[in-house]
């Protein structure tokens, strides 16, 4: 309290108010207000679902509120083995969803296929759609989904407010 005003700078402030840029303030409110989509294809979905109980309980990050329509998401969690017949119905998914928006592959499937090295699987869903985030593991443990979503809350923070998605 006792600060001259040449110690405080010449804002005459006198640092009592904390200022911050709007992108930061946008970027912190959004790291923890995930609203995902699931799109749960195969045995990987049990582990999904077992990140929202009460043991690991993501809810706690702001990623409790799972959408069940990508006009309400703005992150696309793809769980489980893709194939090429499904290709066209999970991008469909992907354009519905407003912009900002982010993708997560989840499990070795989605990552690369997984143990599917033929014509009928999609190897890797980052053939169709721009993917921010791979959590590997087949299937991943729910410790690994944690550390996915924190680095997913650290992208989705720095990541400037007038984002232009990539199509």
């Amino acid at each position: 309290m006792g600060m001259t005003s040449s110690a405080a700078g010449n804002n005459g402030l006198n640092g009592s108010i904390l200022l911050g840029k709007l992108d930061d303030m946008l970027g912190w409110a959004r790291k923890f207000s995930i609203f995902q989509y699931p799109f749960i294809t195969a045995c990987c979905g049990m582990e999904y679902m077992s990140t929202a109980c009460s043991h690991y309980d993501v809810d706690r990050f702001g990623a409790g509120l799972t959408r069940f329509s990508p006009r309400q998401a703005d992150v696309l969690f793809v769980v489980g083995t893709i194939s090429h017949k499904q290709a066209p119905y999970l991008l469909r998914v992907y354009q519905q969803i407003c912009d900002p928006k982010w993708v997560v592959a989840f499990g070795g499937c989605t990552v690369g296929g997984g143990p599917y090295p033929n014509y009928a699987v999609l190897q890797g869903i980052d053939r169709i759609l721009p993917v921010d985030l791979y959590i590997p593991g087949c299937p991943p443990r729910p410790e690994a989904v944690i550390d996915g979503l924190m680095q997913l809350q650290e992208i989705i923070q720095k990541e400037p407010h007038g984002r232009i998605q990539r199509s």
